[in-house]
């Protein structure tokens, strides 16, 4: 957390897809957003996830995570349920109507095998608690569709790195990040670019680090981002059930990649 703020990073993401929040327990996932607000000190906002497939459950660690003094709520697309598009706008509506702090929504269909469609987040962005998407649809015509049609005031993210630089070009306002927990002030700096019209500096911070970007995910995160940070020294390499240590081949891939990017000492 200190390193994040001292690279002045915009917003601390506990209990993301990341930290392995689908394998914490609810006293663990509290633990961790008490430390971030802790840590954070008011510097930065904190986003906390608080994300389930059963709405009462949502909202329930919804309000909790208000009440450890989060700034924001992430609420990822219900998993397995595979909503149809009004069960998704009445999740996420009665989500919005309880939480006490402003909702961000995740649609992410590759984890969650449902996407929420244009029509039906911006039937949800209409809903004046829900402030922002994190889209990691990978479909870029879909982003242009919210893009063009969103509420005034309503924010578009990027779910995926390697799409930061795309979004931003297309109006999006930045990324909530994997690659920022190995290179946090490199994809600071890239938002800033972009937040600028600098594209020529933005498309050299990107192309420079787009290797690193889709090596996260050549397996399940956080397998690949684990491994980095425990070859640079940061964390131990270690997983919960399913998940499981990325195999040799990819942990090598990593480390050359790291070592080019001048990242291991």
């Amino acid at each position: 957390l200190r390193r994040q703020i001292e690279a002045r990073i915009d917003v601390l993401v506990p209990c993301g897809t990341t930290g392995e929040s689908a394998t914490m327990t609810a006293a663990e996932q509290e633990r961790v957003v008490a430390i971030t607000v802790e840590e954070a000190g008011g510097r930065v906002p904190v986003l906390a996830g608080a994300g389930s497939n059963d709405t009462r459950v949502a909202i329930d660690r919804s309000r909790v995570m208000a009440g450890l003094g989060a700034d924001g709520i992430l609420s990822v697309g219900p998993y397995y349920n595979k909503p149809t598009p009004e069960g998704f706008f009445r999740h996420f509506s009665a989500i919005a109507d309880a939480s006490p702090k402003p909702v961000v929504v995740y649609n992410v269909p590759g984890r969650t095998g449902s996407n929420i469609d244009t029509r039906t987040l911006l039937r949800i962005a209409g809903h004046a608690n829900v402030v922002a998407v994190k889209e990691a649809s990978g479909n870029l015509g879909q982003v242009m569709d919210i893009l063009r049609d969103r509420p005034a005031g309503f924010e578009v993210l990027s779910g995926d790195d390697a799409f930061t630089l795309a979004f931003m070009a297309l109006g999006g306002e930045g990324v909530i990040s994997v690659a920022a927990n190995q290179i946090p002030g490199p994809m600071r700096e890239l938002t800033a670019a972009c937040a600028r019209g600098d594209w020529p500096e933005a498309r050299r911070i990107h192309y420079r680090y787009l290797r690193l970007m889709n090596l996260n995910f050549v397996e399940s995160n956080p397998a690949p981002v684990k491994a980095s940070l425990a070859l640079m020294g940061l964390c131990a390499e270690s997983f919960r059930l399913p998940l499981c240590p990325p195999s040799e081949a990819t942990r090598d891939l990593l480390r050359e990649e790291l070592r080019t990017l001048g990242l291991l000492s």
